[in-house]
């Protein structure tokens, strides 16, 4: 058994897992998870902040001393789409490498890739839609986990449609959004969605317009379904065991969105279910998601919180023991001492 700690840098929330992984099985996976909102501003200026990578550094400083208490043999570090984005990632690349870390900016289909791994263990034999909602993009996945255990993915893809992109381009303007403000917002979250839904079959399972392998269910993960999950039940505080695997109807996330958008950051602070620093970009996060059910005609999604760090873990043991990756990518990893 291998017990190896992952970092992930998002645009907006920096996470660390510390797992014990076993044959190519999460036997046990710890998370620790911070809103650092790396990615603030960078749609506009192409450039991560100097208070951002602060940000992001002191976070990610506390999280490898964790890992280290947490007797893990090894990390490795991603980075996703702010990284991808900004031309001065390598500026955020050099200091974290100072604290013993090799960080990676992972290209959009691998972190859908590992997304999807993470997230098939729940389905196995089932063919599923994966979307990995986040802060500057959103990854969709087409596939299956066999009952062998081997990863069938058909089709990933990476749109640059995610909560934090959303908010700074169509919804901080003021402190209500107009109703020509979450029109733009919705019209650029379609434009996005639906190139690749149609490329790639990505219609449900039942609709008029799905193909042969259709996907049977549509799972989403990332902090805006999770949140919208606990808003919905009132959690305070927030259960994941009450949230994974929670299902949220077509209407029911249109109903949270016109909520969140009669609201002010402020009072959508005071929600249960949600964390305060998320106030800003859950409109945003919400406007993405319910013009994703739109696009595919799903009714209903499935919440997940077995997502990349799931499956960047079960990556991170096969690099470990030199094993062939499932994802056909290996992280880096740093022996921590």
């Amino acid at each position: 058994m291998s017990r190896v700690a992952c970092i992930d840098i998002g645009t907006v929330t920096a996470r660390l897992a510390v797992a014990d992984v076993e044959a190519g099985r999460v036997l046990r996976l710890a998370k620790h998870s911070e809103i650092c909102n790396l990615g603030e501003g960078v749609d506009a200026t192409g450039r991560l902040s100097e208070d951002a990578m602060k940000r992001v550094f002191a976070c990610v400083r506390g999280y490898v001393e964790s890992a280290r208490e947490a007797k893990a043999e090894a990390v490795c570090c991603t980075l996703t789409s702010a990284a991808r984005d900004a031309e001065n990632a390598c500026e955020l690349g050099a200091a974290l490498d100072s604290l013993g870390l090799d960080p990676l900016v992972i290209p959009g289909e691998i972190e859908g890739a590992l997304t999807f791994l993470g997230v098939a263990r729940d389905f196995p034999g089932k063919r599923i839609l994966v979307a990995d909602n986040g802060g500057g993009s959103t990854e969709l996945a087409l596939g299956s986990l066999r009952l062998d255990g081997a990863l069938d993915l058909s089709f990933v893809r990476s749109i640059d449609v995610g909560c934090r992109r959303v908010t700074e381009k169509f919804l901080s303007a003021g402190p209500l959004p107009s109703d020509a403000d979450l029109e733009a917002a919705h019209a650029f979250a379609a434009e996005g969605f639906a190139p690749a839904i149609a490329e790639g079959g990505l219609y449900a399972a039942g609709d008029e317009r799905a193909v042969e392998g259709a996907p049977e269910h549509l799972v989403v993960c990332g902090g805006t379904v999770t949140s919208l999950v606990a808003v919905s039940l009132g959690l305070s505080p927030y259960d994941p065991s009450r949230v994974h695997l929670g299902r949220l109807s077509r209407e029911k996330v249109e109903e949270l969105e016109r909520r969140l958008a009669g609201m002010t950051v402020e009072q959508r602070a005071e929600l249960p279910g949600l964390q305060a620093k998320r106030a800003p970009v859950i409109l945003g996060g919400a406007v993405a998601v319910s013009e994703l059910m739109r696009q595919t005609g799903f009714g209903e999604l499935i919440a997940s919180e077995s997502d990349l760090l799931f499956g960047l873990a079960t990556a991170a043991a096969s690099a470990l023991s030199g094993e062939d990756s499932p994802v056909i990518w290996k992280p880096t990893m740093r022996p921590l001492r």
